[in-house]
């Protein structure tokens, strides 16, 4: 069974159910403090599967994730790097996103490149305030990219109604923007463009509302998919046809395929 880590830190509120999405997509899971693994990053080659979970994380202080990203990136960058090299999928929700981005483990390493640190702790990509700035509760459609990298998107059912390709989102500083068109053009051109927004509330440039690393392993996405693992989560599940409402919802699905990735990495 592959084995799971969801980071947590003080203002972290998106991790039991981060823990839970992996337990139904047939991992075991711990959830562990960042400052217990700083102080010991080799735990980390013990797991599969590394989850960075929504929330508020050390206040949002300064800016949002930057705490927790300055530790991730000076604590934590050999034992991240090492866990990219194997392969092992990671997922950053939220304000779990915006650390991947600003620790520098998105957008990643252009295909064929390394992660040596110098080559991809770079400004490429940015999470900033709405575009109406204000904090935005809401459940939003979204797009599945066909022909993405992701390994976490790959089995969405994409001709399923749109009412159930649907993710709920909350966060204030989620807009994607690009230090300029060409790195939006690369990432699209790379397959690292894996969710779009259909209504594109939040202004993210090209209606990103997630991107991977370029093997498609490593997904940052500003929507929450641990809180749609269960139809009767979705906003108007009671006027969902029946034969709709069987088989795993989208956010659990991206967890499945996760694990079954990561399975398949422990199989080799």
């Amino acid at each position: 069974m592959p084995r799971a880590i969801v980071l947590r830190a003080a203002g972290t509120n998106a991790d039991v159910e981060l823990c839970r999405a992996f337990e139904l997509a047939g991992a075991s899971v711990d959830l562990e403090h960042l400052g217990h693994v700083v102080r010991e990053p080799g735990m980390l080659a013990r797991y599969d599967l590394v989850a960075f979970a929504g929330g508020f994380s050390f206040g949002d202080d300064v800016a949002s994730g930057r705490i927790f990203a300055a530790r991730v990136r000076h604590g934590l960058w050999d034992a991240m790097r090492d866990a990219a090299e194997r392969g092992c999928p990671m997922i950053g929700v939220c304000n779990g996103f915006q650390i991947l981005v600003q620790s520098g483990l998105l957008p990643g390493p252009r295909a064929g490149g390394g992660w040596a640190r110098e080559a991809v702790v770079q400004d490429r990509v940015a999470l900033c305030d709405n575009v109406v700035p204000r904090y935005h509760d809401t459940w939003a459609r979204v797009e599945f990219v066909e022909g993405s990298a992701c390994v976490w998107t790959r089995d969405i059912d994409r001709a399923a109604p749109r009412e159930t390709l649907m993710l709920p989102c909350a966060h204030g500083e989620g807009r994607f923007t690009c230090r300029s068109p060409e790195v939006l053009r690369e990432l699209e051109d790379a397959g690292q463009v894996a969710i779009r927004y259909v209504d594109n509330f939040n202004g993210s440039e090209g209606a990103v509302a997630g991107i991977c690393d370029a093997s498609g392993r490593i997904l940052g996405l500003m929507p929450h998919p641990e809180r749609y693992l269960d139809w009767n989560r979705h906003p108007f599940f009671t006027r969902l046809d029946a034969a709709t409402r069987t088989g795993p919802t989208p956010g659990l699905r991206m967890f499945m395929s996760a694990v079954e990735a990561a399975s398949r990495v422990g199989a080799a």
